[in-house]
């Protein structure tokens, strides 16, 4: 059985407007990762990844590099306690 883990990560750069979530999105549910992508008022995209460690290892890789539109320049992760979120997310939504 594997172990299913979370990371919030918050990514900086030019990130919105450049189908930064929408391209998360669909990289995430390539992996079978759950959780959220969603803008911050200060420009920067939040992000919510859960699922096996390689695979969140793998979408937060991708998170640096992000749609062919964005310039990404910072990703700030962190670990999550899935207890305190209730679980882990059934899906990948945008917000």
């Amino acid at each position: 059985m594997s172990v299913v883990i979370a990371r919030r990560c918050h990514v900086g750069g030019r990130v919105q407007g450049v189908f930064y979530r929408a391209s998360a999105r669909r990289r995430a549910l390539e992996l079978g990762v759950t959780g959220y992508a969603k803008n911050l008022p200060d420009g920067r995209v939040e992000v919510l990844a859960c699922g096996e460690a390689a695979a969140v290892a793998a979408f937060c890789d991708w998170l640096h590099q992000g749609p062919p539109s964005a310039h990404v320049t910072e990703v700030a992760v962190a670990e999550v306690d899935l207890a305190m979120l209730g679980g882990a997310p059934h899906d990948f939504r945008t917000g």
